[in-house]
């Protein structure tokens, strides 16, 4: 095997070395040479190590910025989704008081409905007995003058007999109408109701002289008179439940628009982010209202007291309690 120039006056070179004889000057400079050049290679390779280690570290310290950046940024995530879950809690309950909230007001409105439709029933029941009550106070009106008319005409021209007969034939009638028991006492205290009437007060002067006929002829007309107080209160009654009915109708229609806002903000709420995407689970379950929650419109449907307190024909009581609940 050839060996190259070079690497034959190294091995001599080296064996001379070792064997204590004299360096050849050219062989120094050689290796001083070899040495500088190494050292250079040495330095820049130092200097581009350092290079390298600076921009190490310059990574470290952006590591370390960024790692505390992250730090913070996974801290503030950290409050943030605590804040959230509070937050989502406090949506949830608010959800649930809403929904109880709905159906107080669909129970509210639902009794309001009732309550007019049982306004609008009394009403046409009004309406129809007061048409009743005119109608047979017309026909005992027409009777009346017809009887009066007739007994007038046939005063002069009758016998004392017919006249006798006509007389019981009225008598029976107005029996037959007003009744036999209470003629006397319903005649004399319609005198006394009215004693501040002239004709009234003449009448109960000669109250012992008066005949059975003259005494169920006033008690006739005190029926009247009834039937006309009763007929003006009814037709009172009437516009007083017209009015009542107009009220609870622009209530109702508060109620539902309530209704219908809640129900769009419940629906806002539920599709709300950040919620996990569940639905509430109120629609599915529908919660009962509790019987501890009081509705401020059940007190204005109960009428019982107002209907035990009033009689049937008696005008409604506008300063009572009661009819300024449904006023308001």
């Amino acid at each position: 095997m050839d060996l190259s120039q070079e690497t034959e006056d190294y091995i001599r070179e080296s064996i001379e070395y070792s064997l204590g004889l004299p360096v050849s000057s050219q062989t120094l400079q050689l290796k001083l040479r070899a040495s500088e050049e190494s050292l250079v290679r040495l330095r820049n390779q130092y200097f581009s190590l350092q290079a390298k280690l600076k921009e190490k570290d310059e990574t470290i310290e952006r590591t370390r910025a960024e790692s505390s950046m992250n730090a913070s940024a996974l801290k503030r995530f950290v409050d943030e989704n605590q804040r959230l879950a509070v937050e989502c809690s406090n949506l949830l309950a608010q959800c649930k008081r809403w929904e109880k909230e709905c159906a107080l007001y669909d129970h509210d409105r639902e009794a309001l409905m009732d309550f007019g439709n049982e306004a609008d029933e009394r009403a046409k029941e009004a309406e129809i007995r007061v048409y009743d009550l005119e109608e047979e106070v017309r026909k005992l009106s027409e009777e009346l003058h017809f009887y009066k008319c007739q007994y007038e005409t046939q005063m002069d021209d009758t016998a004392t007999d017919d006249a006798s007969l006509e007389q019981n034939l009225l008598d029976n009638l107005l029996e037959t109408v007003i009744g036999r028991d209470d003629v006397a006492s319903t005649s004399h205290a319609f005198l006394e109701a009215n004693s501040g009437v002239e004709v009234c007060q003449r009448l109960m002067t000669k109250w012992k002289r008066l005949r059975p006929s003259t005494q169920k002829v006033i008690a006739l007309v005190a029926e009247v008179n009834t039937l006309q107080k009763d007929k003006e209160h009814l037709r009172i009654n009437l516009h007083k439940a017209e009015d009542e009915v107009n009220i609870l109708f622009e209530q109702n229609n508060v109620l539902d628009e309530a209704n219908k806002r809640l129900i769009r903000l419940y629906q806002k709420e539920k599709h709300t982010p950040g919620s996990g995407g569940k639905p509430s689970s109120g629609k599915g379950n529908k919660r009962k209202s509790s019987p501890k929650i009081s509705s401020p419109v059940e007190g204005k449907l109960d009428f019982s007291e107002v209907d035990s307190l009033r009689q049937p024909l008696s005008p409604l009581r506008s300063n009572s309690p009661e009819y300024r609940l449904c006023k308001k």
